[in-house]
């Protein structure tokens, strides 16, 4: 049985519906057909992610999610996501969405990232998001039917 679990870095977060958006994520990877081993999610600041994001991959910029696979090829999915929460709240604000949806997004997007999916041209962007909108809306279908 895969695990998955939230974790805080240095800030806290309040996630209304861990259980459900954990089970959710063991299906998002069944249905990608990506067996998944473990995974954990650190919340954190824009400092902390900044910095990791110098330290590990030598980029000098705020973004909100950075992923690390730590599994070996061919193997069942072992990973950390840092997410950082300062960047998912401006997100949210300059989107003019709720911050639980945003977050949770971000969340799949980590998700989507380990099940092969880039975002680094226009063309993988797009498909990105298709993905993240296929997933937020089946995640908000399935939370309004619980």
């Amino acid at each position: 049985m895969p695990t998955i679990h939230f974790r805080s870095a240095d800030r806290q977060l309040t996630l209304a519906g861990k259980t459900a958006i954990k089970s959710f994520l063991v299906n998002l990877f069944k249905k990608e057909k990506r067996p998944l081993s473990s995974l954990t999610y650190i919340f954190c600041s824009d400092a902390y992610l900044l910095q990791m994001n110098r330290d590990f991959l030598q980029h000098d910029y705020y973004t909100d999610i950075i992923t690390f696979g730590l599994s070996a090829p061919n193997e069942p999915v072992e990973a950390e996501v840092y997410i950082s929460i300062d960047r998912v709240k401006d997100n949210a604000k300059n989107l003019e969405i709720a911050f639980s949806e945003e977050i949770c997004r971000v969340i799949f997007h980590g998700a989507l990232h380990l099940c092969g999916y880039k975002d680094k041209k226009k063309s993988e962007i797009a498909g990105m998001r298709s993905k993240e909108d296929q997933y937020l809306r089946l995640y908000q279908k399935q939370s309004k039917n619980a």
